[in-house]
């Protein structure tokens, strides 16, 4: 798992495949929206992420970053 970003957005590649999640970069973290991830990145764009995958992506992320500098949250 690959995690970069911006102040407005973080994209996550995710077993080949990359989502853009919204969100907003806080002092020591990212709160993202978990309302943004509805489709892969081009050429994926056309596979819709059910909430089975949303929820796994979401675990891994958090899992990921939770001893990090920048820990990522969801709401």
């Amino acid at each position: 798992m690959k995690i970069t970003g911006t102040r407005s957005y973080i994209k996550i590649e995710f077993e080949e495949k990359v989502i853009k999640i919204k969100g907003e970069l806080l002092v020591g973290g990212f709160v993202a929206y978990k309302d943004s991830i509805k489709n892969w990145e081009p050429p994926h764009e056309s596979e819709k992420i059910d909430d089975l995958e949303k929820q796994r992506i979401i675990d891994m992320v958090i899992n990921e970053t939770k001893n990090s500098h920048l820990v990522i949250t969801f709401e």
